[in-house]
Protein backbone atom coordinates (compact mmCIF):
# COMPACT_ATOMS: atom_id res chain seq x y z
CA UNK A 1 0.00 0.00 0.00
CA UNK A 2 2.86 2.14 0.43
CA UNK A 3 4.43 1.81 -2.19
CA UNK A 4 1.08 2.37 -4.25
CA UNK A 5 0.39 5.53 -2.47
CA UNK A 6 3.90 6.90 -2.95
CA UNK A 7 3.96 5.86 -6.86
CA UNK A 8 0.37 7.20 -7.47
CA UNK A 9 -0.61 9.73 -4.69
CA UNK A 10 3.02 10.76 -3.67
CA UNK A 11 1.57 14.64 -2.09
CA UNK A 12 -0.68 12.89 0.51
CA UNK A 13 2.72 11.19 1.80
CA UNK A 14 4.63 13.67 2.23
CA UNK A 15 5.54 15.28 5.76
CA UNK A 16 4.89 18.77 4.42
CA UNK A 17 1.19 18.20 3.73
CA UNK A 18 0.37 15.75 6.36
CA UNK A 19 1.63 18.29 8.68
CA UNK A 20 -0.13 20.83 7.03
CA UNK A 21 -3.04 19.14 7.42
CA UNK A 22 -2.80 18.32 10.90
CA UNK A 23 -2.63 22.19 12.17
CA UNK A 24 -5.67 22.53 9.84
CA UNK A 25 -7.88 19.75 12.08
CA UNK A 26 -6.44 21.37 14.93
CA UNK A 27 -8.11 24.94 13.71
CA UNK A 28 -11.62 22.84 13.46
CA UNK A 29 -11.30 21.17 16.88
CA UNK A 30 -10.70 25.17 18.67
CA UNK A 31 -13.37 26.68 16.07
CA UNK A 32 -11.57 28.91 13.91
CA UNK A 33 -12.19 26.96 11.23
CA UNK A 34 -15.23 25.35 9.17
CA UNK A 35 -14.87 21.40 8.68
CA UNK A 36 -16.91 21.46 5.71
CA UNK A 37 -14.38 23.81 4.16
CA UNK A 38 -11.15 21.85 4.68
CA UNK A 39 -13.00 18.66 3.21
CA UNK A 40 -14.07 20.41 1.07
CA UNK A 41 -10.08 21.72 -0.56
CA UNK A 42 -9.25 17.90 0.69
CA UNK A 43 -11.68 16.47 -1.54
CA UNK A 44 -11.58 18.81 -4.64
CA UNK A 45 -7.75 18.14 -4.95
CA UNK A 46 -7.57 14.43 -4.14
CA UNK A 47 -10.77 13.89 -6.86
CA UNK A 48 -8.75 15.09 -9.27
CA UNK A 49 -5.76 13.06 -8.93
CA UNK A 50 -8.01 10.17 -8.34
CA UNK A 51 -9.51 10.90 -11.93
CA UNK A 52 -5.35 10.80 -13.02
CA UNK A 53 -5.31 7.05 -12.38
CA UNK A 54 -9.38 5.61 -13.49
CA UNK A 55 -7.46 4.67 -16.99
CA UNK A 56 -4.40 2.51 -15.44
CA UNK A 57 -4.47 -1.29 -16.40
CA UNK A 58 -3.82 -3.29 -13.17
CA UNK A 59 -0.88 -5.06 -14.99
CA UNK A 60 0.66 -1.26 -15.17
CA UNK A 61 0.16 -0.71 -11.82
CA UNK A 62 1.88 -4.20 -10.60
CA UNK A 63 4.82 -3.65 -12.69
CA UNK A 64 5.29 -0.08 -11.18
CA UNK A 65 5.41 -1.38 -7.57
CA UNK A 66 7.24 -4.24 -8.88
CA UNK A 67 10.34 -2.24 -9.91
CA UNK A 68 9.80 0.02 -6.71
CA UNK A 69 9.89 -3.05 -4.47
CA UNK A 70 12.84 -4.54 -6.48
CA UNK A 71 15.45 -3.95 -4.04
CA UNK A 72 13.14 -5.05 -1.15
CA UNK A 73 11.97 -8.24 -3.71
CA UNK A 74 15.17 -9.68 -5.27
CA UNK A 75 18.19 -8.54 -3.42
CA UNK A 76 21.35 -9.22 -4.86
CA UNK A 77 22.86 -12.56 -4.87
CA UNK A 78 25.75 -14.08 -3.12
CA UNK A 79 27.33 -15.54 -6.46
CA UNK A 80 26.47 -12.80 -8.43
CA UNK A 81 23.44 -13.93 -11.02
CA UNK A 82 20.37 -12.37 -11.66
CA UNK A 83 18.17 -12.04 -8.63
CA UNK A 84 15.06 -12.15 -11.21
CA UNK A 85 16.02 -15.75 -12.60
CA UNK A 86 13.62 -18.58 -11.74
CA UNK A 87 15.27 -21.30 -9.54
CA UNK A 88 13.10 -23.95 -10.38
CA UNK A 89 12.91 -23.39 -14.48
CA UNK A 90 16.24 -21.12 -14.93
CA UNK A 91 14.65 -19.54 -17.90
CA UNK A 92 11.52 -17.34 -16.40
CA UNK A 93 12.05 -13.71 -15.02
CA UNK A 94 10.40 -13.15 -11.06
CA UNK A 95 7.42 -10.67 -10.68
CA UNK A 96 4.67 -9.77 -8.47
CA UNK A 97 1.77 -11.06 -9.05
CA UNK A 98 -2.06 -11.08 -6.83
CA UNK A 99 -4.01 -13.64 -6.70
CA UNK A 100 -8.09 -14.12 -6.71
CA UNK A 101 -8.20 -15.31 -3.58
CA UNK A 102 -6.31 -11.72 -2.05
CA UNK A 103 -3.10 -11.11 -1.60
CA UNK A 104 -0.02 -10.86 -3.51
CA UNK A 105 3.16 -13.46 -4.45
CA UNK A 106 6.03 -13.81 -6.64
CA UNK A 107 5.58 -16.20 -9.56
CA UNK A 108 7.51 -16.95 -12.97
CA UNK A 109 6.84 -15.10 -16.26
CA UNK A 110 6.89 -18.94 -18.00
CA UNK A 111 3.89 -19.76 -16.16
CA UNK A 112 1.86 -22.18 -16.52
CA UNK A 113 4.82 -24.12 -17.76
CA UNK A 114 6.94 -23.18 -14.75
CA UNK A 115 4.74 -22.92 -11.50
CA UNK A 116 7.13 -21.62 -9.61
CA UNK A 117 5.85 -19.20 -6.91
CA UNK A 118 7.14 -18.13 -3.23
CA UNK A 119 5.52 -15.93 -0.96
CA UNK A 120 5.35 -11.91 -1.34
CA UNK A 121 8.81 -10.63 0.37
CA UNK A 122 11.97 -11.49 0.23
CA UNK A 123 13.29 -14.92 -1.14
CA UNK A 124 13.67 -17.11 2.23
CA UNK A 125 17.32 -18.60 2.56
CA UNK A 126 16.44 -21.69 1.75
CA UNK A 127 14.10 -20.73 -1.55
CA UNK A 128 15.40 -23.26 -3.56
CA UNK A 129 15.76 -26.04 -1.48
CA UNK A 130 12.06 -26.94 -1.14
CA UNK A 131 11.29 -30.32 -3.16
CA UNK A 132 8.95 -30.18 -6.25
CA UNK A 133 5.32 -29.78 -5.02
CA UNK A 134 6.05 -28.17 -2.44
CA UNK A 135 5.88 -24.57 -1.19
CA UNK A 136 6.49 -22.46 1.83
CA UNK A 137 3.88 -19.59 2.62
CA UNK A 138 4.98 -18.40 6.00
CA UNK A 139 5.25 -18.63 9.43
CA UNK A 140 1.97 -18.52 11.81
CA UNK A 141 2.76 -18.71 15.17
CA UNK A 142 6.28 -19.97 14.70
CA UNK A 143 4.95 -22.74 12.71
CA UNK A 144 5.62 -23.10 9.24
CA UNK A 145 2.25 -22.95 6.63
CA UNK A 146 3.07 -25.73 3.89
CA UNK A 147 1.32 -25.75 0.56
CA UNK A 148 1.90 -28.99 -0.70
CA UNK A 149 0.79 -31.56 -3.02
CA UNK A 150 -0.57 -34.64 -2.21
CA UNK A 151 -2.14 -38.20 -2.94
CA UNK A 152 -6.07 -36.56 -3.81
CA UNK A 153 -4.77 -32.95 -4.34
CA UNK A 154 -2.79 -29.72 -3.54
CA UNK A 155 -3.19 -28.51 0.66
CA UNK A 156 -2.27 -26.54 2.96
CA UNK A 157 -0.85 -28.39 6.68
CA UNK A 158 0.28 -26.30 9.44
CA UNK A 159 3.89 -27.56 11.15
CA UNK A 160 5.04 -30.80 10.48
CA UNK A 161 3.99 -34.34 10.77
CA UNK A 162 5.78 -35.69 14.20
CA UNK A 163 5.76 -38.52 16.70
CA UNK A 164 3.35 -36.47 18.84
CA UNK A 165 1.70 -35.21 16.36
CA UNK A 166 1.34 -37.65 13.58
CA UNK A 167 -1.52 -35.54 11.51
CA UNK A 168 -1.04 -32.42 11.40
CA UNK A 169 -3.82 -29.68 10.78
CA UNK A 170 -4.50 -29.76 6.91
CA UNK A 171 -7.30 -28.58 4.59
CA UNK A 172 -7.58 -29.61 0.60
CA UNK A 173 -7.79 -26.63 -1.86
CA UNK A 174 -11.54 -25.67 -2.89
CA UNK A 175 -12.34 -25.97 -6.40
CA UNK A 176 -11.61 -23.69 -8.27
CA UNK A 177 -8.39 -22.40 -5.99
CA UNK A 178 -5.50 -22.78 -7.81
CA UNK A 179 -2.11 -23.50 -5.99
CA UNK A 180 0.25 -20.84 -7.60
CA UNK A 181 -2.39 -18.32 -6.18
CA UNK A 182 -2.21 -19.58 -2.57
CA UNK A 183 -1.23 -16.75 -0.21
CA UNK A 184 -0.34 -16.80 3.73
CA UNK A 185 -3.57 -14.66 4.25
CA UNK A 186 -5.65 -17.33 2.39
CA UNK A 187 -4.06 -20.52 4.06
CA UNK A 188 -4.44 -19.40 7.20
CA UNK A 189 -8.32 -19.41 6.47
CA UNK A 190 -8.85 -22.81 5.49
CA UNK A 191 -6.49 -23.80 8.05
CA UNK A 192 -9.20 -22.34 10.39
CA UNK A 193 -12.29 -24.09 9.24
CA UNK A 194 -14.70 -25.26 10.34
CA UNK A 195 -16.39 -22.13 11.58
CA UNK A 196 -18.52 -21.50 14.32
CA UNK A 197 -21.49 -19.42 12.93
CA UNK A 198 -23.45 -19.61 16.22
CA UNK A 199 -25.79 -21.77 18.58
CA UNK A 200 -29.25 -23.19 17.28
CA UNK A 201 -32.26 -21.31 18.75
CA UNK A 202 -34.18 -24.39 19.22
CA UNK A 203 -31.09 -26.46 21.03
CA UNK A 204 -28.58 -24.53 21.45
CA UNK A 205 -26.41 -26.75 19.19
CA UNK A 206 -23.63 -25.67 17.43
CA UNK A 207 -24.31 -24.21 13.57
CA UNK A 208 -20.95 -24.86 11.91
CA UNK A 209 -19.80 -23.50 8.39
CA UNK A 210 -16.82 -25.50 6.33
CA UNK A 211 -15.81 -26.68 3.12
CA UNK A 212 -16.20 -30.60 2.23
CA UNK A 213 -15.89 -32.66 -1.04
CA UNK A 214 -19.10 -31.97 -2.36
CA UNK A 215 -18.60 -28.27 -1.48
CA UNK A 216 -18.88 -25.24 1.20
CA UNK A 217 -22.06 -26.13 3.93
CA UNK A 218 -23.30 -25.50 7.18
CA UNK A 219 -24.07 -28.03 9.53
CA UNK A 220 -26.17 -28.65 12.74
CA UNK A 221 -25.41 -31.85 14.32
CA UNK A 222 -26.39 -34.32 11.43
CA UNK A 223 -27.63 -32.19 9.55
CA UNK A 224 -25.57 -30.46 6.55
CA UNK A 225 -26.90 -27.73 4.20
CA UNK A 226 -25.35 -26.90 0.60
CA UNK A 227 -23.97 -22.89 0.42
CA UNK A 228 -23.52 -21.02 -2.63
CA UNK A 229 -20.18 -20.45 -2.86
CA UNK A 230 -16.83 -21.12 -1.04
CA UNK A 231 -16.56 -17.24 0.72
CA UNK A 232 -20.32 -18.05 2.18
CA UNK A 233 -18.00 -20.15 4.59
CA UNK A 234 -16.67 -16.74 6.35
CA UNK A 235 -19.38 -14.41 5.44
CA UNK A 236 -22.85 -16.65 6.34
CA UNK A 237 -24.47 -15.34 9.46
CA UNK A 238 -26.85 -17.13 11.34
CA UNK A 239 -30.61 -16.08 10.39
CA UNK A 240 -29.32 -17.62 6.56
CA UNK A 241 -27.44 -20.68 8.30
CA UNK A 242 -30.74 -20.96 9.95
CA UNK A 243 -32.94 -20.66 7.27
CA UNK A 244 -31.19 -23.26 4.92
CA UNK A 245 -30.75 -25.77 7.65
CA UNK A 246 -34.85 -25.79 7.47
CA UNK A 247 -35.00 -26.07 3.95
CA UNK A 248 -32.69 -28.87 3.75
CA UNK A 249 -34.83 -30.16 7.14
CA UNK A 250 -38.07 -29.68 5.15
CA UNK A 251 -36.72 -31.65 1.69
CA UNK A 252 -35.84 -34.71 3.85
CA UNK A 253 -38.97 -34.99 5.73
CA UNK A 254 -41.14 -34.96 2.21
CA UNK A 255 -38.76 -37.03 0.25
CA UNK A 256 -36.36 -38.58 2.59
CA UNK A 257 -33.01 -38.01 2.96
CA UNK A 258 -31.64 -41.23 1.79
CA UNK A 259 -33.67 -41.62 -1.30
CA UNK A 260 -33.32 -37.84 -1.95
CA UNK A 261 -29.70 -38.45 -2.88
CA UNK A 262 -29.28 -37.63 -6.63
CA UNK A 263 -27.57 -40.14 -8.54
CA UNK A 264 -24.26 -40.37 -10.04
CA UNK A 265 -22.46 -38.06 -7.38
CA UNK A 266 -18.82 -37.84 -8.30
CA UNK A 267 -16.15 -38.24 -5.69
CA UNK A 268 -13.47 -38.33 -7.42
CA UNK A 269 -10.80 -40.79 -9.32
CA UNK A 270 -9.19 -43.73 -7.74
CA UNK A 271 -5.79 -43.80 -7.53
CA UNK A 272 -5.49 -47.53 -9.71
CA UNK A 273 -7.79 -45.15 -12.02
CA UNK A 274 -11.64 -44.94 -12.65
CA UNK A 275 -14.25 -43.06 -10.95
CA UNK A 276 -16.02 -43.06 -7.51
CA UNK A 277 -19.28 -42.43 -7.04
CA UNK A 278 -22.23 -42.64 -4.58
CA UNK A 279 -25.61 -43.73 -5.84
CA UNK A 280 -28.76 -44.32 -4.72
CA UNK A 281 -30.00 -47.93 -4.49
CA UNK A 282 -33.12 -50.41 -3.31
CA UNK A 283 -31.46 -50.90 0.20
CA UNK A 284 -29.46 -47.49 0.71
CA UNK A 285 -26.64 -44.94 -0.52
CA UNK A 286 -23.63 -47.51 -1.75
CA UNK A 287 -20.05 -46.29 -2.98
CA UNK A 288 -19.49 -47.75 -6.64
CA UNK A 289 -16.24 -48.01 -8.40
CA UNK A 290 -16.22 -49.99 -11.79
CA UNK A 291 -17.84 -53.47 -10.51
CA UNK A 292 -17.17 -52.90 -7.04
CA UNK A 293 -20.07 -51.64 -4.72
CA UNK A 294 -19.83 -50.68 -1.23
CA UNK A 295 -22.50 -50.41 1.48
CA UNK A 296 -23.35 -46.82 2.65
CA UNK A 297 -23.25 -47.39 6.90
CA UNK A 298 -26.69 -45.96 8.10
CA UNK A 299 -24.72 -43.79 10.53
CA UNK A 300 -22.79 -41.99 8.05
CA UNK A 301 -24.52 -39.10 5.66
CA UNK A 302 -23.81 -39.67 2.22
CA UNK A 303 -23.99 -36.17 1.51
CA UNK A 304 -20.69 -35.03 3.24
CA UNK A 305 -18.97 -38.41 2.69
CA UNK A 306 -15.64 -37.77 1.27
CA UNK A 307 -13.09 -39.52 -1.04
CA UNK A 308 -10.60 -41.01 1.51
CA UNK A 309 -14.01 -42.94 3.37
CA UNK A 310 -14.85 -44.23 0.18
CA UNK A 311 -11.85 -45.06 -0.40
CA UNK A 312 -12.03 -47.08 2.73
CA UNK A 313 -15.30 -48.63 1.99
CA UNK A 314 -14.16 -50.11 -0.77
CA UNK A 315 -11.04 -51.54 0.60
CA UNK A 316 -12.56 -53.16 3.15
CA UNK A 317 -15.18 -54.75 0.40
CA UNK A 318 -12.37 -56.35 -1.69
CA UNK A 319 -10.83 -57.44 1.23
CA UNK A 320 -13.98 -59.37 2.27
CA UNK A 321 -14.48 -62.91 1.43
CA UNK A 322 -16.57 -63.69 -1.53
CA UNK A 323 -19.67 -65.30 -0.05
CA UNK A 324 -20.85 -68.99 -1.58
CA UNK A 325 -23.72 -69.52 -4.05
CA UNK A 326 -26.36 -71.09 -3.31
CA UNK A 327 -27.13 -74.40 -5.05
CA UNK A 328 -23.26 -74.84 -6.02
CA UNK A 329 -22.39 -77.86 -3.50
CA UNK A 330 -22.69 -81.03 -6.06
CA UNK A 331 -22.76 -78.75 -9.56
CA UNK A 332 -19.42 -80.10 -10.29
CA UNK A 333 -17.83 -83.53 -11.35
CA UNK A 334 -17.34 -84.87 -7.96
CA UNK A 335 -21.44 -84.39 -6.77
CA UNK A 336 -22.23 -86.17 -10.32
CA UNK A 337 -20.26 -89.04 -9.09
CA UNK A 338 -21.29 -89.59 -5.67
CA UNK A 339 -25.17 -89.79 -6.99
CA UNK A 340 -24.32 -92.23 -9.73
CA UNK A 341 -22.44 -93.97 -7.26
CA UNK A 342 -25.22 -94.61 -4.74
CA UNK A 343 -26.57 -97.83 -4.59
CA UNK A 344 -30.10 -96.79 -2.53
CA UNK A 345 -30.94 -94.33 -5.16
CA UNK A 346 -30.30 -96.52 -8.07
CA UNK A 347 -32.30 -98.75 -6.90
CA UNK A 348 -35.34 -96.96 -6.22
CA UNK A 349 -35.04 -95.60 -9.58
CA UNK A 350 -35.13 -99.08 -11.12
CA UNK A 351 -37.95 -100.14 -9.11
CA UNK A 352 -40.29 -97.00 -9.84
CA UNK A 353 -39.39 -97.63 -13.87
CA UNK A 354 -40.28 -101.18 -13.21
CA UNK A 355 -43.74 -100.37 -11.39
CA UNK A 356 -44.82 -97.51 -14.02
CA UNK A 357 -44.62 -100.19 -17.43
CA UNK A 358 -46.45 -102.62 -15.24
CA UNK A 359 -49.02 -100.61 -14.84
CA UNK A 360 -48.84 -99.04 -18.13
CA UNK A 361 -51.75 -99.78 -20.92
CA UNK A 362 -50.54 -102.25 -23.78
CA UNK A 363 -50.65 -101.19 -26.88
CA UNK A 364 -53.30 -102.19 -30.00
CA UNK A 365 -50.75 -105.08 -31.78
CA UNK A 366 -52.10 -103.58 -35.02
CA UNK A 367 -50.05 -100.42 -34.53
CA UNK A 368 -46.04 -99.55 -34.38
CA UNK A 369 -46.07 -99.65 -30.77
CA UNK A 370 -47.46 -102.83 -30.37
CA UNK A 371 -45.39 -104.48 -32.32
CA UNK A 372 -42.23 -103.07 -31.01
CA UNK A 373 -43.23 -104.15 -27.41
CA UNK A 374 -44.49 -107.46 -28.64
CA UNK A 375 -41.06 -107.84 -29.91
CA UNK A 376 -39.17 -106.77 -27.09
CA UNK A 377 -41.46 -109.81 -24.89
CA UNK A 378 -40.60 -112.21 -27.27
CA UNK A 379 -36.83 -111.29 -27.14
CA UNK A 380 -37.13 -111.71 -23.35
CA UNK A 381 -38.71 -115.25 -23.30
CA UNK A 382 -36.22 -116.00 -25.57
CA UNK A 383 -33.47 -115.13 -23.36
CA UNK A 384 -34.91 -116.90 -20.52
CA UNK A 385 -35.43 -120.38 -21.76
CA UNK A 386 -32.71 -122.89 -20.84
CA UNK A 387 -29.97 -123.74 -22.93
CA UNK A 388 -31.10 -127.26 -23.67
CA UNK A 389 -33.46 -126.20 -25.80
CA UNK A 390 -35.84 -127.91 -24.01
CA UNK A 391 -39.78 -126.77 -23.70
CA UNK A 392 -40.99 -125.10 -20.44
CA UNK A 393 -42.90 -127.46 -18.26
CA UNK A 394 -46.32 -126.87 -17.93
CA UNK A 395 -47.80 -127.66 -14.97
CA UNK A 396 -51.18 -128.95 -15.48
Amino acid sequence: MTAFLATYFPRYVEYDFTASLEDRLDQVSAGQTDYKTVLSDFWRDFSAALAETADLRIGEVLERIDAVLAPHLYPPRADGGDPRRCPACGEGRLSMRTARTGGAFIGCSRYPECRYTRPFGPPPEDAEAAPAGERLLGEDGGEPIWLRDGRFGPYVQRGEATADNPKPPRASLPRGWRPEEMTLESALRLLSLPRQVGTHPEDGAPVEAGIGRFGPYVRHGTLYATLPSVEDVWEIGMNRAVELLAQKAAGRRGAGARSALPAGRSLGEHPEGGEIQVMPGRYGPYVKWGKINATIPRERDPETLTLEDALALIEAKTAAPAAGRKGSKGRGTTGKTATAADPAKTAARRTAKKASAKTAAPAPEGTSAGRSATGRTAARKATARPASGKPDRIEE
